[in-house]
This record gives C-alpha cells, structure tokens and sequence, in this order.
C-alpha cells in the first residue's frame, strides 16, 4: 500500500480550519513525527499508528520529546515540516539562512525584478553614529543602478536584434540589463525568500543564527523561533546560542592571525585568479572506472582497481562510455561519479556567489568579501563607457567600508557591493561538477557564473578526461553526445 500520509497547507488556510473547528487539537505535524517514530517498536500500521497519535497529541508530543531528546534520535524531527515567508532581510543575511544545505529556497532575484530603493540598515551602522553616511552611500549606489539600467536597457536590445524582433523576448532582454545593473547595489539591499525546513533543521537555524555576530541574525532567530514555536513546541528544544556556535570562529580566526602574521598577501594590483585548481583525487578516472567495476560485479574494490590498472586506454573509455551511452541532458550522472573529487579555490563576485552557494551537495566555505581583491564590472557595463564611474561609486564605497570597519567591523560587508569579491573553497565531486555544468554553462546561465564554470570544468577536465568527457551546458549536450558516440547528425 502507498497512502497519502499528509501535505503542506497554506498557514492561512490552517487557521480557517482552526476557527471553524475550534476544538481540533491535530493540526500539527508532530503527530505524524510521533507516528513514524513508533513504527520500529509497535506491529500495528502506520496508518493505524497515525490515528492514534491524531487522536491524542499531548501523548504524541510526549513521545516526540522523549524519543527526540532523551533518546537522541533526531531524525523523527525530520518528519515535520514547514514552509517560511522571510520577507524584509539583507542580502548579506541571506548568504547566512542558505548556507543550509538540506533546506529548500527561493529567492527574489536581482535578475527579473527591478529593484527599489529597499534596504536594510543595521543596527550596529546606528549605534556607531554612521547611519546617514550608511544612507547616503547606499542611495548614492542605487541612483547609479537605475542610470546604469536605463543605459543598459537600449543596448541590449540593439546587441541582440534577433530577440529583440520578437516581443516575447521583451522580459528576458530586460532580465539581461537589470542583472548586469545589479552589480553596483549593496549587500544591504533587502530581498525575500520562501524557505522550507524540517524541524531538525529549523533548530540547528535557529541556534546558529542566534550565535551569530550580525544584530540582523538574531534579530531572525527569535522572529523565526517565534513564528513556530507552537506549531511543533516537542521537537524543538535547543534554540539558543551555545558556546560552540558562538566562539569557536573567533577562537580560530584570533589564533590564524598569530600563525599567519609574518604572511604576505598578494600583490593587491594584479587581478586574481578566478579559480585554482588546488587538488584533484589521485588517478581519478581510474578510481571512478573501478566504482563503475565494483557496482556491476561482486569483486573487492581492490581487484577492481587491479583490473582497471590493466586496461588500456580504449578499453577504459569504452567503460565509461558505457555508463553514459543513454543518458539524457536532463539525467544525472551514475552516482559512482561521486566517488572523485576537485578542490578549488574560486574568487567570486557577491552575484556569482548568490548562484554557486545553491549547489549544495558540494562542500561549500568562504571567506569575508575583501575590496582587496577588486571588483567584478560586467562586461556591458565597460561596453556603454560606464565602468569609470562605475569605478568612482566603488571607490567611494571602499572609503565608506573603511569607516564602518573602524566602529563596527561585523557590519562593514553591507555596504559592499554585489561587485566585490571574495575567496571561496569549493570541494566538488565528478557528478555534482557534471550538474553544475549542465545548468551553468548553458547559453542561457548568468556571464559571470557561466565564465567561472568554463574555467572550472576545463580544470576538471585535465585532472579526469574520461570521467567528465559529457559535462557541458545543456545546450550543447545534444551535439556533444553525438560526437562521441559518433551518431549521426
């Protein structure tokens, strides 16, 4: 039997039900938490189980916190879910909620929507006494977005006139000139998102965020404590800040600066590299080719790596031609492909940041953005003779950073531009890369992430030739499959 166990509901929705049926104690998601969790101890069916945890909450709550927090078996919690408007928060805030990799988001995009004079201003900016320098730049920045957008906007129409012909392409010519415009507006600009979490996951959010340094976080912690708290209160318990969480990075951070003292940085006028290859797993194609062995035989991995290292070449291409023979551009790579990994170091603008950080089952860390490292200036931007005021706003963006660093160090990145980089380390396997390639190299995918994943995958490609022969974008795919398995045209 497959039954339907239960699904979201708008929470407005919800509450109709509640007020039209006041003494319905049910609505909660703790319920099926506590019925799931009772199926390794009781014969009766999960259907059965459900029933009675409906028909007595209070017990099924009990249980929940037993099972949950005196047994320590978390993933019940896993079983409730929720669904969260965040509307009113930084862009920079955001970096902090998506770094939560087994959550589901959407975001407002920069891209489609023009954007307005909204921003956020943090409260540290006020206690330093900067709020009307904080302001004046911001605004300053936004005026020059809604110049370079209305500059950008004839431009792009006139660089691609074959869209432009036709009137349902009006959108997407658009989409083009607000995300190259985009590049000049702060990381306090404020954005909105839906978020759906589970309860596990909703905890350890807000445990992190209320540790975190930014007032802005906390302030998110408690809101998003407050807004769920009675929805599920039995599989949500440790909500606050622990001294983990609160003082292990500026722990590392005080102890990396006394170890790194003597260390010159790069010489801040060359440009850096976008992205270093820093290690690839050793004799990679070999390592997947004996994944791909080992699944389809019953042989130790060992054996399976004795018999790859006697392969020739063709007798090794034709293996993993086998495994992508009929594979679709929208089908995933065989997950033996994860069985090899890259190592790179990537600098990235704040908008090509906004984009990597949604692969999440790569391994994902980061520095602070660093002005340092300059900025990235689209390339439409320098096209219309913008990018030396471009240049001038990002100067004086700079000069305002350094006066908010000076009072309150936490709060400086806000005033940062979408432009402004920084240094990433991005650990990604074979066939997260192959995902990457497909939805990023696509003709359609943003420039500026678009360029970072050429760059990546022709690194990839070098350390394992035969693994990653099919990556590319989407839109060549078709092509590039038929010039391997040399079908016809």
């Amino acid at each position: 039997k497959i039954i339907l166990a239960g699904y979201n509901l708008d929470y407005e929705t919800i509450q109709d039900i509640e007020d039209a049926l006041p003494e319905l104690e049910e609505l909660t998601p703790e319920t099926i938490a506590a019925a799931y969790a009772r199926i390794s101890r009781n014969p009766k069916p999960v259907n059965e189980l459900r029933a009675l945890a409906r028909a007595e909450v209070d017990k099924a709550r009990q249980s929940n916190r037993n099972i949950v927090f005196e047994m320590g078996h978390s993933s019940i919690a896993e079983h409730a879910v929720f669904n969260i408007d965040v509307i009113g928060v930084s862009r920079l805030l955001v970096e902090e909620i998506e770094k939560f990799r087994l959550c589901s988001y959407t975001e407002k995009s920069q891209r489609y929507v023009l954007l307005q004079d909204d921003f956020v201003i943090p409260e540290e900016v006020r206690r330093a006494g900067l709020e009307e320098t904080f302001v004046g730049m911001i605004r300053e920045q936004n005026r020059f977005y809604h110049d370079l957008y209305e500059k950008l906007h004839p431009f792009v129409f006139s660089q691609n006139p074959d869209l432009a012909a036709d009137p349902k392409n009006r959108s997407l010519l658009e989409g083009w000139a607000k995300e190259d415009a985009r590049y000049i507006i702060a990381l306090a600009t404020e954005t909105q998102l839906g978020m759906t979490l589970n309860a596990r996951n909703l905890e350890l959010m807000l445990r992190r965020l209320a540790a975190h340094p930014l007032t802005e976080a906390g302030l998110c912690s408690r809101k998003l404590y407050d807004a769920t708290k009675n929805i599920a209160p039995s599989l949500i318990r440790y909500t606050h800040a622990t001294d983990y969480d609160r003082l292990t990075r500026p722990a590392l951070k005080e102890m990396v600066a006394a170890v790194i003292s003597h260390k010159l940085n790069p010489d801040p006028a060359s440009d850096p590299e976008p992205a270093v290859l820093c290690e690839a797993t050793p004799n990679a194609d070999d390592k997947i080719l004996a994944s791909l062995l080992h699944s389809s035989s019953r042989l130790p991995m060992s054996l399976c790596l004795d018999t790859v290292h006697g392969m020739n070449d063709r007798e090794k291409g034709e293996i993993v031609k086998a495994a992508l023979r009929h594979i679709q551009a929208y089908d995933p790579v065989l997950r033996e492909f994860e069985h090899a990994d890259l190592h790179f170091e990537l600098v990235v603008s704040a908008s090509c940041f906004a984009q990597l950080k949604r692969h999440r089952m790569a391994t994902l860390t980061c520095q602070v953005y660093d002005p340092a490292l300059g900025v990235t200036i689209p390339p439409a931007v320098s096209a219309i003779g913008m990018d030396k005021a471009f240049q001038e706003v990002i100067a004086r963006t700079d000069a305002v950073y350094e006066q908010i660093r000076d009072k309150a160090p936490a709060a400086a990145v806000y005033i940062l531009t979408n432009a402004h980089r920084k240094r990433v380390a991005l650990k990604i396997n074979a066939r997260e890369l192959y995902h990457m390639a497909r939805l990023r190299m696509d003709g359609h995918a943003q420039w500026d992430i678009r360029d970072l994943t050429v760059r990546m995958l022709a690194l990839g490609k070098a350390a394992m030739p035969l693994t990653l022969m099919l990556a590319t974008g989407k839109d060549e795919f078709t092509s590039l499959h038929r010039e391997i398995f040399h079908e016809a045209r």
